[in-house]
């Protein structure tokens, strides 16, 4: 939103603030500013002048030589007449024309015209034009720094004709700073307006915010009608209808006859010009220049091109073709609001008009609308027609019902002060509903409270009618009523926003939070971080895939077809079957990435995922899909097998305090070897206990079966994998690190060899060893399995180191012993294993 100070001085005596205070004073009453831009700054030593003579170049058609008066200004070139000789090419020049004229010497942004702008701009001096000598150079809009989409209608071509119809006394000012004579060097603020403040998106609502920054005065514009003259009254030429009041909150329309269509004055082209926007012509100015200074969008009609002197508002018919201003046919949709008469469409209602009733030269007569339609509507029809104009802009983020009748009026008053037409009596009113403040009750203790300062009722009370609140009550509570235009305006908090910005956000004490505070990470990621750490501590790469796979996946690995694992939830609208479902289990995926790997020739890979997984709810489909993390950890390659697996999930699961850990082979899950597979167990907690588990398991290891491993590009390559359920981890887990003093006393160790059945797993003697080792019993650990020569068929040796200490005494040899024999013993009785002779 550009704002030119000079504009909103109009409605606020900022005469005693200079640009730099304005600016930080608004940044902290809430105004979030861009930029802060001096126009004309760089212009230098270019004055007015008039043209008192035209003559033909001798050696060019296309060039003539102009002798301009630029009064007593000091110049060089000037002749006996004191008139400055300079030569043109542009078409519009004219004896008696008032122009800028850059004197020899002089500086201006640029760029010339048909050359690129140079940074810096630049700088004019004397020179010859096939072989005439030319003191300086007549200036055009762009060559004084105006862009072109800024620049009047009436001036985009050729030279800066500055007519005094429409620049008031330019007559008296020849030889003046062309700068100065027309007010042109100006700050202009950029300000960004949050979607919460449309009222901001005025000049009015910027000064009446400036006006509450700096405890000044604020006066409207002047919407008084001098003299309603025109012939008859408004109801006489047009009816209105609202088809879709829905759409349309209210729709004020009013007659101006006598139109006489001509440029602008130059005060308020300027301050169109500063503002971004084209002049144009004087009725188009008008309508612009009041969305701009109330933010209520308006429209022009010329009335001979409404048929039947009737406007309708209702929904665009499906597949209706319409040609707007831009001169480009647009196909609408039937939830397009439009401005239509009784036979056709004349306009998009909020967005543009149309091109069979645009204002033209020969108006007489014209249909000024000042109506309100409903934001999401607007917005919708933008949207969909790709045309995007400040009114739809201001529309779409929410404007008050009750501006139109005032903007209405404001536009016939500009007609009346320029002399451009005739306003008729009264106006048409559309308004089923009209709009009405919202009174709510607010705690001047909350206020006081939230912010941390100490202000008084009446304090509070002369911020907010600084910003035209109404506030009323006693003690505590002020009963606030907001003008309708503050939209944004609907709860306690909003209104402790307002005294925030109004006291100053710099002023504002430095307080700590109240309360706790105290961040911390959750348990479960905490034990997330800590798994990837040991992980990739002993070597392993983290990956990660995406959630959503294909449901062949399963297929591959050999998931039997009523199993869990085919409990997908189904995307709705999915790019393709590779992505049409959300994973179940991260097996699939991480075997792909080996797949990938391995034929790329990375002959070792060592990996592992953490990630989501998700199972839909097939017996209450009405609840949502669970949703889990699982780890999946894969390898392959020279030192990978399966006891490097798991001793790394032996390991991991260490680091997390989850010891004791059971390994129990499983031959009928489809993903492993039938033979070199395993479960893996924790010891089952006291409430599974009480329900007859012995055990809980965390997840699955073992060796990839062959054909699953074919299924990913591995053929002939030993692959193994695990998976473990994350949130079993999480519930065993126990990180809390107690410390224990090192023993005082000493431990003494035995080493035995076991002959058992071949069948016989190892983690069932370790129990046993354990179970009749007691308290003295410290450690176990396998250290030899043997098949061989001394051993007969069908058998196979185990060895093991077991580890007895007393942590509150020394151990004597008979102790010892006696627990040892019964280890023994045991041993041979539950499981038929007899030592081995060494």
């Amino acid at each position: 939103m550009l704002v030119p100070v000079e504009w909103i001085n109009d409605y606020i005596d900022l005469s005693d603030v200079d640009v730099d205070e304005f600016c930080d004073r608004m940044i902290m009453s809430g105004s979030n500013l861009e930029t802060c831009d001096w126009f004309c700054d760089d212009v230098r030593n270019v004055v007015v002048g008039r043209i008192d003579k035209i003559e033909p170049h001798p050696k060019a058609d296309k060039l003539v030589i102009c002798r301009i008066d630029i009064g007593g200004f000091e110049a060089d070139g000037k002749d006996e007449n004191g008139l400055l000789q300079i030569v043109t090419g542009a078409p519009n020049v004219f004896e008696g024309a008032y122009v800028p004229v850059a004197l020899s010497g002089s500086h201006i942004p640029g760029p010339l015209h048909g050359q690129p702008k140079q940074e810096g701009g630049v700088d004019i001096e004397k020179g010859e034009l096939r072989g005439v000598v030319s003191y300086g150079m007549l200036c055009s809009c762009g060559e004084l720094g105006f862009e072109d989409k800024v620049v009047p209608i009436a001036h985009r071509e050729g030279i800066w004709i500055l007519d005094p119809e429409v620049y008031d006394g330019i007559e008296d000012k020849v030889g003046q700073d062309f700068v100065e004579a027309l007010e042109l060097k100006q700050a202009v603020v950029d300000f960004e307006i949050t979607p919460n403040r449309p009222d901001c998106l005025a000049q009015v609502g910027m000064a009446r915010e400036a006006a509450a920054t700096f405890g000044k005065s604020f006066s409207y514009p002047d919407t008084a009608i001098q003299n309603e003259n025109g012939d008859g009254a408004s109801e006489d030429y047009v009816s209105v209808e609202i088809k879709n009041s829905e759409s349309c909150k209210r729709y004020v329309a009013r007659i101006i006859t006598d139109v006489v269509v001509k440029q602008s004055p130059w005060w308020l082209q300027k301050r169109l010009m500063f503002a971004g926007m084209r002049p144009i012509n004087n009725i188009v100015d008008f309508t612009n220049f009041v969305m701009l200074e109330y933010g209520q969008p308006m429209h022009a009609f010329d009335i001979k091109e409404v048929h039947g002197n009737k406007i309708v508002v209702e929904n665009a018919q499906p597949g209706e073709k319409f040609v707007t201003l831009d001169e480009n046919e647009r196909t609408l949709e039937g939830d397009m609001l439009m401005i239509k008469d009784a036979e056709r469409s004349i306009g998009i209602a909020g967005v543009m008009g149309g091109l069979n009733s645009e204002i033209e030269d020969d108006t007489k007569t014209v249909i000024l609308e000042s109506a309100n339609f409903l934001g999401s509507s607007i917005r919708n029809t933008s949207k969909k027609l790709g045309l995007r104009t400040e009114a739809s802009a201001r529309f779409e983020k929410g404007i008050d019902p009750n501006l139109s009748e005032a903007a209405a009026d404001r536009f016939c008053r500009l007609v009346e002060m320029t002399g451009s037409g005739k306003v008729c009596k009264g106006k048409v009113d559309c308004y089923p509903n009209p709009e009405k403040a919202k009174t709510l009750d607010v705690r001047v203790s909350r206020i006081n409270y939230v912010l941390g300062i100490e202000l008084t009722r009446e304090e509070m009370t002369a911020m907010l009618e600084g910003l035209e609140i109404k506030v009323e009550g006693e003690g505590d509570i002020m009963t606030v009523t907001p003008p309708t235009i503050r939209q944004d305006l609907l709860e306690e908090e909003d209104y402790i926003e307002e005294i925030a910005r109004m006291y100053g956000y710099d002023k504002l004490p430095v307080t700590l939070p109240k309360g706790n505070t105290e961040a911390g990470m959750p348990y479960a990621r905490h034990l997330r971080d800590m798994a990837r750490e040991a992980l990739c501590g002993m070597g392993l790469n983290e990956i990660q895939t995406y959630s959503f796979v294909s449901p062949s996946g399963v297929d591959k690995i050999g998931i039997g077809e009523d199993s869990w694992e085919r409990a997908f939830v189904k995307i709705i609208n999915p790019l393709g079957e590779d992505t049409s479902v959300m994973r179940t289990v991260l097996t699939p995926n991480m075997l792909e990435v080996l797949g990938r790997n391995y034929s790329r020739n990375n002959e070792k890979v060592k990996a592992f995922e953490i990630g989501n997984t998700f199972m839909d709810n097939p017996i209450s489909p009405e609840k949502l899909p669970d949703e889990d993390y699982s780890l999946c950890i894969g390898m392959y390659g020279k030192g990978c097998d399966f006891f490097t697996l798991k001793g790394v999930i032996e390991e991991l699961l260490d680091t997390m305090g989850i010891r004791k850990l059971s390994f129990v082979s499983e031959s009928e899950y489809g993903v492993y070897h039938p033979g070199r597979c395993a479960r893996v167990l924790v010891e089952a907690s006291d409430a599974m206990k009480a329900a007859g588990e012995e055990y809980e398991e965390l997840g699955i290891m073992g060796e990839v079966h062959p054909d699953a491993a074919a299924a990913f590009g591995l053929e002939g390559v030993r692959v193994y994998c695990c998976e473990l359920m994350f949130g079993a981890i999480e519930r065993k887990a126990n990180t809390e690190i107690v410390y224990e003093p090192l023993p005082k006393y000493p431990s003494t160790s035995r080493d035995i060899a076991l002959l058992v059945d071949e069948a016989m797993e190892v983690g069932n003697i370790e129990d046993v060893i354990r179970q009749k080792g007691g308290q003295i019993l410290e450690s176990v650990r396998l250290f030899d399995v043997y098949r061989g020569k001394q051993v007969e068929d069908g058998k196979k040796s185990v060895a093991f180191t077991l580890v007895y200490r007393d942590r509150n005494k020394t151990l004597t040899d008979k102790e010892v012993s006696d627990v040892h024999e019964n280890v023994l013993q045991t041993l041979k009785e539950k499981l038929n294993a007899v030592l081995r002779d060494m």
